[in-house]
């Protein structure tokens, strides 16, 4: 996969925290350690905003249209 370089702003005291875990060789470096924290961010975000579309879901309605789903299939099903 590519990189790509960026420039950043951060705050001193996090700058800090984040030297203090790379050279406690937590992370190999600065730039390990901030695309691991943005990548688990993102899949926190995107599998919040999943869980959020699942919540707006009728349960009754999505199994009824499964069963029904289901009965067509059966009923194109050759008989053994």
């Amino acid at each position: 996969m590519s990189s790509a370089k960026i420039a950043i702003t951060l705050e001193e005291s996090l700058l800090e925290k984040l030297d203090a875990l790379v050279s406690k060789h937590v992370f190999k470096n600065r730039s390990q350690a901030i695309q691991e924290a943005i990548q688990n961010r993102l899949e926190h975000y995107f599998r919040s905003s999943l869980m959020r579309e699942c919540e707006k879901l009728d349960v009754n309605l999505e199994r009824e249209m499964a069963d029904e789903g289901l009965k067509l299939d059966m009923e194109q099903w050759p008989i053994y």
